[in-house]
């Protein structure tokens, strides 16, 4: 069976189609074509903003005239992650779904449910026409995971509704009415290229198949860092002989856990077995502090040509003490709602460029603005003081709960009506687009809800079938009673 013969029919139809659809973030040219040709098709209003949000438009049914206009939300670009043994052009590739049990997933990438999903709804609300609604609006904005770009350049009035649902959550049977405000710090070291010594061994260790997953979402359930561990290793091995740093790499997204990453090192050749030595012990440690965490963890030390030329001894030292001394993982938690996140910082990625710069990349997240900035620059000074330059991206605010909101009592009680239980009321630490629409539209009433998926911005994504019609028909109950 393919995902498009799935049930509830139209929303599977309208998420099979943007499977196919190539949307990576600030590439969102084919996806936006897809929308066009979808409002001609149905004879709706749509509109475009000058950063490329796009607003489609559809009147009240029979009946329905006098109630409240609403605007389903959604983000139309994707994270594109992939195997390293799997070959996809995410510019141009269809994404190859596939089910397996209860669940929908892709062949090696990321499915890109988050947010094709909160796309599908919206568009198969638009397309029906046996679902009863007041004047609906569908927001689809432009490049939200790498910096939510759409939702900080929407203009005030784009947008009619006071009332917004945004479809981006990833567990059903939750409604979010708060999110963490975020914040990328990006450090740059610039090295000298020398030439590397001979009568050195040298070699490539890799960090691989970690769980990886959402820096927000994932953040608290303690999974293994690539770029952490693979640094780990290397500053054990500066603690015991001279070692040459040649290249590094981990992570990709500043959003994303890093799950693989690598270093070509070389050592004096009378070293290569007491690295390896080293290497087995670290691996046992590592097994011994993760495994129920991360039980697919592996790591592979094997010999490469000696390679031309390697960073100079003071920056690459410098780049592994500040690395190993850059805080990962949660700050602190949440003394409002418990169980949830209230600080945290995500060592992302590390790049060598070709202009001889090295980026270490870094996010960190906080429900409170006062925290959000003190982690940023903890991790500002350890980079400064080994003498990177850092700086700090803009920033997007949060959103603070409100417990009176009137969209929240309508999908509490329409929940409650459909499957005899209360929703549970949850804050979320990642980022949500809902604290930038309130700065342009700040009497806006919220609520987040979606269905549930797991491993998202990873190739592990996937997305679960019973949840997606359990969250339709909480979408077409909230529309029809709001």
């Amino acid at each position: 069976m393919e995902i498009k013969e799935l049930s509830p029919n139209l929303i599977w139809q309208y998420f099979y189609e943007i499977t196919q659809v190539p949307r990576p973030s600030k590439k969102e040219e084919k996806i936006r074509a897809y929308l066009r040709e979808f409002a001609s098709k149905h004879n709706l209003e749509i509109k475009e903003d000058k950063i490329g949000n796009i607003l489609i438009s559809k009147p009240a049914t029979a009946g329905k005239e006098s109630a409240k206009s609403i605007v389903m939300q959604s983000h139309i670009d994707m994270v594109c992650e992939k195997n390293n043994d799997t070959e996809h052009d995410f510019e141009n590739d269809p994404i190859e779904t596939y089910i397996d049990g209860e669940w929908v997933k892709a062949k090696g990438t990321t499915l890109g449910a988050d947010n094709g999903i909160g796309m599908a709804a919206s568009l198969a609300v638009l397309a029906a026409d046996n679902i009863e609604h007041g004047p609906v609006e569908a927001l689809f904005t432009v490049d939200e995971e790498t910096g939510l770009t759409g939702a900080f350049a929407i203009e005030e009035g784009f947008f009619n509704s006071k009332t917004l649902l945004n479809l981006d959550s990833e567990d059903e049977a939750e409604v979010f009415i708060g999110c963490a405000g975020g914040i990328d710090t990006t450090n740059t070291f610039t090295y000298e290229s020398v030439e590397t010594p001979e009568n050195y061994f040298y070699f490539r260790v890799d960090v691989k198949n970690l769980l990886g997953g959402h820096s927000g979402g994932d953040i608290h359930e303690g999974r293994g860092n690539a770029n952490k561990i693979l640094n780990r290793y290397i500053w054990d091995l500066y603690q015991k002989t001279d070692v040459v740093l040649c290249s590094i790499d981990g992570g990709n997204l500043h959003n994303a856990i890093p799950r693989e990453a690598y270093a070509i090192l070389g050592v004096p050749s009378k070293e290569k077995e007491n690295a390896r030595i080293l290497l087995n012990l670290f691996i046992a440690d590592i097994e011994a502090e993760i495994k129920d965490v991360e039980p697919n963890f592996t790591m592979t030390l094997e010999s490469v040509e000696r390679p031309a030329s390697a960073i100079d001894a003071k920056t690459a030292k410098n780049l592994i003490y500040a690395i190993h001394a850059c805080p990962h993982g949660v700050i602190a938690m949440s003394r409002d709602m418990p169980g949830l996140v209230e600080t945290s910082t995500n060592l992302a990625s590390v790049k060598m460029k070709q202009d001889n710069t090295i980026l270490v990349i870094t996010s960190q997240r906080s429900s409170v603005e006062s925290a959000k900035f003190d982690i940023a620059h903890t991790v500002e000074s350890v980079f400064t003081l080994a003498g990177a330059k850092s700086t700090h991206g803009d920033g997007y605010p949060g959103w603070r709960p409100n417990l009176n909101s009137e969209i929240l009592k309508t999908a509490i009680s329409t929940y409650e009506e459909l499957y005899g239980v209360t929703p549970a009321i949850k804050a979320i630490h990642a980022g949500l687009e809902c604290g930038l629409f309130l700065t342009k539209y700040p009497g806006l009433d919220m609520i987040s809800f979606g269905p549930t998926m797991r491993g998202v911005h990873s190739p592990d994504e996937k997305l679960h079938i019973p949840a997606v019609e359990k969250f339709w028909n909480h979408l077409v109950a909230i529309l029809k009673q709001a």
